[in-house]
């Protein structure tokens, strides 16, 4: 069974805030019936068309009690994310797992609750939502980035195996939102990084020329990603994004890193 063409119901995972909120506004807006979903989702504010839901994804029992509540649903939107920092060499083993947990195993989870039935009615949408950071390593943000290159791995994989069942997959790589992500666990590690540190802090004003993408403007094309069937596999957000990819995919390693210390003044 397939369901009727128009407006579809839209599980986002991390709607409390910036994107997911912003997403969840956008479809509503839209047309579409959206379930935001929060660990907390009293931060949500409910309004027609929206719904709001406590859902944990690191969590079987609560992905279970959420999805037998709410019912079925047309699109997942996995946003939840963490996006902890420091230097690899000291970084708490447990947080590197906790984050791979609501970063990349969370989206699996998800993904695996709701495939069964969308590969019997022959649709469904998954929107990743990954990070410049999925294609391109920083320093000091080691563990979100690996995160977030499994993430891709995950959905290239999933891409290949569902797409036959009309279930399309869609990696979202966005660049520096407005107004970034819920603050994270920082762990500075040894005083030998305070350089390091130093030299990239405000990375962020420098590729993005001081003006973060609003997050209005990523959600327009998350939902423009939804309702477009011809969407490729990988959307981009933001300039700061088309920028770093682009370079990415025409220098080689050498030539990249290269230019990237030129634009940023890294000397470490």
């Amino acid at each position: 069974m397939t369901p009727p063409a128009g407006p579809k119901r839209v599980l986002i995972t991390g709607a409390g805030r910036a994107i997911g909120l912003a997403t969840a506004h956008e479809l509503v807006e839209r047309g579409h019936e959206v379930i935001a979903t929060a660990r907390d989702s009293s931060v949500i504010d409910e309004r027609p068309g929206l719904r709001r839901h406590d859902l944990d994804v690191t969590d079987d029992a609560s992905v279970r009690a959420c999805l037998a509540a709410i019912g079925e649903v047309d699109v997942l939107v996995n946003n939840a994310a963490l996006a902890d920092g420091g230097p690899l060499e000291s970084f708490p083993l447990d947080g590197v797992r906790r984050m791979f947990e609501t970063n990349t195993v969370g989206p699996l989870r998800m993904v695996q609750a709701v495939t069964p039935s969308w590969r019997e009615r022959g649709s469904g949408v998954i929107v990743n939502i990954s990070s410049v950071q999925g294609a391109v390593g920083a320093p000091l943000d080691g563990p979100y980035a690996m995160t977030k290159f499994a993430l891709e791995a995950m959905s290239e994989t999933l891409h290949f195996e569902l797409r036959h069942f009309g279930i399309r997959t869609v990696i979202v790589q966005p660049g520096y939102i407005a107004p970034g992500m819920k603050a994270g666990e920082r762990h500075p590690g040894p005083a030998v990084y305070d350089e390091l540190r130093r030299q990239w802090d405000g990375t962020d004003d420098v590729v993005t020329g001081g003006g973060r993408t609003a997050p209005e403007a990523a959600a327009a094309v998350i939902a423009d990603a939804i309702e477009r069937d011809d969407t490729p596999l990988r959307v981009r957000i933001g300039p700061d994004a088309e920028m770093v990819l682009g370079a990415r995919a025409q220098l080689d390693d050498a030539a990249f890193e290269a230019a990237m210390r030129e634009v940023l003044g890294l000397t470490w």
